[in-house]
């Protein structure tokens, strides 16, 4: 898939100063062009030698010796070092650390697509029948068939697109917003996010033929039907049923909690971000992604002294994260500790 983004906005100052011949332009890149040709250069950087743990999970932060109640905001529990549960390819193992940045994203924790955001009755029986990333579209065989797809942001827009082109592919677009505006930005200088715009608006006036978009929908329930699955929705004019070869759920993703229950960090109680960014980021009215507010290290601190929740994660259920935030939140952090008498990370 493509990002929305040039070379320009995907590699930070840092990035650059220390990796020569940086990609940069206008050009917007694959996924694996960013890692081939960005990430997985950066991480071999010699100043990384032996600071990069692969295949290892963090499954949870603590403090050591301290529980979630105890020492609420006090210098001794500001003091205790972080303890962290690791999976690695030998097992389970443990780390200790001054200061954590928790990037772990959201992409791992796909939301659900049942009415009001649990659950559909039979989802949770189906597994991985129901597809919950961005699906493979390499050729017309894996998606033979009714798909019925769920979801209105820029992924499932994406899927919308490249479904429509299979031939052999029926598309059911189920969309619970009664009149989309498809995440429209005014004079947009971004125009691959554009083209999608325009692509979803037109398969909803129904351009292509193969594909069915019914707005202000819901899904009622998913039960299984042999190897198909029988959806039912709650649509405008009344039940509807699809009798669908394979469900895509594009509704969005949210971060783990569990990561840091043991940790005093305050979450927003509507987006699930932490409160401080939160804040500034609803005071901000949905500003589009290229204008995001600078947010400054007091903008991204926790009750948590020295934990911090970064990147996309850190925005919670707000949709307008930019790879260029996340790069100006690490900044600030590393401004932050890089002076003496501050944790330092082991």
């Amino acid at each position: 898939m493509r990002l929305f983004t040039p070379w320009d906005l995907d590699v930070s100052p840092r990035m650059r100063a220390h990796l020569p011949g940086a990609p940069h332009g206008g050009d917007c890149p694959t996924g694996a062009e960013l890692a081939d040709r960005l990430l997985d250069p950066v991480a071999a950087l010699p100043a990384l030698a032996g600071r990069v743990r692969t295949r290892t999970r963090v499954a949870g932060v603590a403090r050591a010796g301290l529980l979630k109640h105890e020492e609420i905001g006090t210098e001794t529990r500001a003091a205790a070092p972080f303890t962290l549960l690791l999976d690695t390819p030998d097992g389970e193992d443990t780390a200790e650390a001054d200061l954590v940045l928790d990037c772990t994203g959201t992409y791992g924790r796909p939301n659900t697509l049942g009415d009001g955001g649990i659950p559909a009755p039979g989802e949770r029986g189906l597994g991985r029948r129901v597809v919950r990333a961005l699906p493979a579209v390499d050729g017309p065989g894996r998606w033979a068939g009714t798909v019925l797809l769920v979801g209105a942001g820029k992924s499932a827009q994406t899927a919308a697109r490249d479904l429509a082109a299979l031939p052999g592919t029926r598309v059911v677009w189920a969309v619970r917003s009664p009149a989309p505006d498809w995440g429209a930005v005014p004079n947009d200088t971004l125009p691959g996010r554009q083209a999608l715009v325009d692509s979803s608006r037109a398969l909803a006036a129904g351009a292509h033929h193969r594909v069915t978009v019914h707005t202000g929908t819901r899904v009622r329930s998913l039960p299984p039907d042999g190897r198909r699955i029988r959806a039912r929705l709650a649509t405008p004019s009344g039940p509807h049923e699809v009798l669908a070869d394979h469900v895509v759920s594009l509704t969005g993703y949210t971060g783990d909690p569990t990561l840091h229950r043991q940790l005093q960090v305050h979450e927003c109680y509507a987006t699930g971000a932490p409160m401080n960014l939160s804040a500034a980021l609803l005071a901000a009215g949905g500003t589009d992604c290229l204008a995001q507010p600078v947010s400054g290290i007091e903008g991204l601190r926790t009750p948590e002294s020295h934990f911090f929740i970064l990147g996309a994660k850190s925005y919670g259920r707000l949709a307008t994260f930019l790879l260029r935030t996340g790069y100006r939140q690490v900044d600030e952090v590393a401004a932050a500790y890089g002076t003496a008498g501050t944790p330092a990370v082991r």
